[in-house]
């Protein structure tokens, strides 16, 4: 288990990681997601350990990572976003070199390297330069280090950028394979793996954690519709008056074709599931169903609208942080003024009664 508790990271005065917290559950694959600059690559290197939060602290199987680094990295096998090789090594010799670090016994770095080799199919290429790779096998010698030391928690950071469209199905299908006995951890920006691969979602905004379900949960947060659509048979009029009387809050698109079938398409709340309802009205109206479907809000639709309310809640923030520092700068000003004036005001009074003794 991976404890995330009020993570902070400030470059001088730039925000990068907002006071982040979240639990990371031990045999699951976890999607992290986020724009570009939201702080996924940060809050990954600083849960690994490679960099040191500003404030907060992680924790790995009770482990803190600042206090107890090398008991909290032990579990931990990392894939960072640009991959940590060695180009004037061999695929072997970097890998020998890896478990090494790691503390690998001896006698069980041999098979160790030979499974993580054959894992990622890069065993033919094991006595090539690195350097001589293109940069999708270095991407798959980064992944095979990770998996050296048979880490309990595998953090991968767009594991899957430089690979072609059959290297990606691949490393999809690994990772898969993977989650049977590692908790993984996946940044990634192809919101369809995501949704595929993993068991839940963690969405981040502007270093802030939005979201935290599973994929098929996040379409069923308050304000998110899902689409019911059904074909059957009978009148428009019968299939008005069933979805009146099921449904008394919508409003559906009901249309009749050639044959004389009635198409039906109606927004339901995301978080119901009325075909059940729906179905035996029809039925006992003796509208026959042919075909029903409900489509969930789409992972890449929650994504822009959770990121985006993000950004507009930031935006309205500075605002309102920038009117309040213009009303404060205007009452200063404002008090300025008035003193200036009393001052004037004391010092003609002063003069006109020095005059006056005159």
């Amino acid at each position: 288990m991976i404890e995330v508790k009020d993570l902070t990271k400030r470059y001088g005065d730039f925000l990068a990681v907002d006071h982040l917290s979240f639990t990371v559950e031990d045999g699951q694959i976890y999607g992290f997601l986020g724009p570009n600059g939201a702080g996924k690559s940060t809050t990954m290197n600083m849960i690994t350990g490679y960099l040191a939060p500003t404030e907060g602290e992680v924790l790995v199987n009770g482990h803190s990572m600042l206090e107890e680094p090398e008991e909290a990295k032990r579990t931990i096998g990392f894939l960072p976003e640009i991959p940590p090789v060695y180009p004037d090594m061999t695929v072997k010799e970097y890998l020998d070199f890896a478990c090494a670090l790691k503390k690998v016994k001896k006698s069980e770095r041999a098979e160790q390297v030979a499974q993580a080799m054959e894992e990622l199919s890069i065993t033919d290429v094991s006595g090539r330069l690195i350097r001589n790779l293109s940069k999708g096998y270095r991407q798959r010698v980064g992944f095979a280090q990770a998996l050296l030391g048979n880490p309990q928690t595998l953090i991968l950071d767009e594991p899957t950028v430089g690979l072609d469209p059959r290297q990606i199905i691949e490393i999809r299908d690994l990772i898969k394979r993977l989650g049977e006995r590692h908790t993984v951890i996946l940044s990634s920006h192809i919101l369809s793996e995501v949704s595929e691969v993993c068991d839940q979602v963690l969405i981040i905004s502007k270093g802030r954690l939005v979201a935290c379900d599973a994929p098929e949960n996040l379409g069923k947060s308050d304000g998110e519709t899902a689409t019911l659509t059904l074909t059957c048979a009978g009148t428009k009029e019968q299939a008005e008056a069933v979805l009146s009387e099921v449904l008394p809050e919508s409003t559906p698109e009901i249309t009749t074709d050639a044959e004389g079938l009635i198409h039906v398409s109606v927004s339901v709340p995301g978080d119901t599931d009325p075909r059940s309802t729906v179905s035996k009205a029809l039925f006992d109206a003796q509208c026959m169903i042919y075909e029903m479907h409900l489509e969930q809000a789409s992972l890449e639709n929650i994504f822009l609208e959770l990121t985006e309310s993000a950004a507009e809640e930031d935006a309205a923030e500075v605002a309102a942080e920038t009117a309040e520092d213009a009303v404060g700068e205007a009452a200063e000003a404002a008090e300025a003024v008035t003193e200036t004036a009393a001052e004037e005001v004391e010092e003609a009074v002063d003069k006109a009664g020095e005059e006056a003794d005159a």
